[in-house]
């Protein structure tokens, strides 16, 4: 691909992320009637049976047609893809079974490729706390901040199954940022698409996608596959903007203007591992910034507002103690630190050198602990850009690079470089 046409890729990359943006934070009055106006909280669908039906992690609960939609206002369908809200058996980080809400999306025009048609569990970035911020909610509204980078992957023929990941969408707090429940949700996302029937997607070959919050499951997903999933035929992984090390990342935002993420992942670690007791910490202010996250997508005006009062604080505004400090928090965080497994397929993993959020010095750790595993790791950075202009430049390298894994193109990556 010519400079200049890369160029142009991004920057129209650049601006459909800035309309899904701005058509997010209008989620709540557009004036157009919204083809599913019940959001999960309230969508009795999102509430998994009790006890869970017996079954195996991956198979589908139940599922019911959707419709995915670029469209903000009016809601018009997007054109020739056929699309499913399914309920499916996934596992806690502990190896509870749990159910996981999630979507697939299949191009109607048969596959002229080789083989059967490919797959993209795809991991979506920080959507928030709150059930309304579930992708498979969002892709049906047009107002999902990903939904062009996935309609990308449509084009080119390609299935993709969308998890929302543990408590996004279905009852209970969010497990957000805790690896190993991510991981198994997307190898399970990928299951779940394969064994829908209606999909037609049994043993397609498998894809897997993420940035920032996706970037860590990805990431897990790929370090899990041979062990958790041995059975999926994955072709490659990209895991980009990947937070590794989230004590690192914590001690990067303390007191910058991204402080809230840092809180929104004390609460999801907090759900995933209850011992942890994250309100015992927690001073007048912390209490009263716990209740406000329990509801807050992060693309929206009420969530905005919340992240806005949190801009440049630091975790001692909010606790009498640290937690990261005591022995509890650090084990549970170490335990679902990446690096200690090779990843057993070929994985794109990209940073920006000045990103903002996630630090470059923790995502080279990981990249240098995977190529010393012996990991198949092609390594980009990319030098003038931030955590958002990182995300987009990275797009069309991440389909590049899988469209060449589904074409069955080697790689051998640049470890020893």
């Amino acid at each position: 691909m010519s400079i200049t046409v890369r160029r142009v890729l991004r920057a129209v990359a650049a601006s459909c992320i800035g309309l899904a943006m701005a058509a997010s934070a209008l989620q709540g009055t557009a004036a157009a009637a919204p083809r599913d106006p019940v959001p999960p909280g309230r969508d009795p669908f999102y509430t998994p049976p009790s006890p869970l039906p017996a079954g195996r992690p991956g198979d589908v609960i139940r599922s019911r047609p959707a419709v995915f939609t670029m469209d903000p206002f009016g809601r018009s369908p997007y054109e020739g893809v056929t699309s499913w809200q399914v309920l499916y058996r996934s596992e806690t980080a502990e190896g509870e079974p749990t159910a996981v809400s999630g979507m697939v999306l299949v191009p109607a025009k048969a596959w002229t490729g080789e083989g059967k048609r490919p797959l993209v569990s795809y991991a979506v970035g920080t959507r928030g706390l709150g059930d309304a911020c579930a992708p498979s909610y969002t892709l049906t509204q047009g107002t999902d901040y990903e939904m062009f980078f996935v309609a990308d992957a449509l084009s080119r023929g390609w299935a993709v199954a969308v998890t929302d990941m543990e408590g996004l969408g279905t009852p209970g707090r969010h497990t957000y940022e805790v690896g190993r429940s991510q991981g198994k949700a997307v190898l399970n996302m990928a299951r779940a698409a394969q064994r829908l029937p209606a999909a037609g997607l049994a043993g397609s070959p498998v894809g897997l996608w993420g940035y920032s919050q996706g970037g860590t499951s990805s990431g897990w997903a790929a370090e899990l596959a041979r062990s958790y999933a041995p059975e999926l035929d994955i072709k490659g992984a990209f895991a980009g903007g990947v937070p590794a090390d989230l004590v690192a990342v914590a001690r990067g935002l303390d007191g910058s203007p991204f402080v809230g993420l840092m809180f929104m992942a004390a609460v999801g670690y907090d759900a995933a591992y209850p011992e942890l007791d994250l309100e015992k910490y927690l001073n007048a202010n912390g209490r009263e910034l716990l209740d406000k996250a329990k509801d807050l997508c992060l693309v929206s005006v009420d969530g905005i507002g919340t992240l806005a009062g949190t801009l440049f604080k630091k975790i001692s505004d909010y606790t009498t103690s640290d937690p990261l400090e005591t022995p509890q928090w650090q084990r549970r965080l170490a335990a679902n630190k990446l690096g200690s497994t090779a990843p057993s397929v070929p994985v794109l993993q990209t940073q920006a050198v000045y990103d903002e959020i996630i630090p470059f010095a923790q995502a080279d750790t990981l990249h240098k602990a995977w190529c010393a595993k012996g990991a198949n790791l092609t390594w980009k950075t990319y030098t003038f850009a931030e955590h958002a202009t990182g995300m987009l430049w990275s797009e069309p390298d991440a389909m590049a690079f899988l469209a060449d894994r589904f074409a069955g193109k080697p790689v051998a990556g640049n470890c020893a470089a």
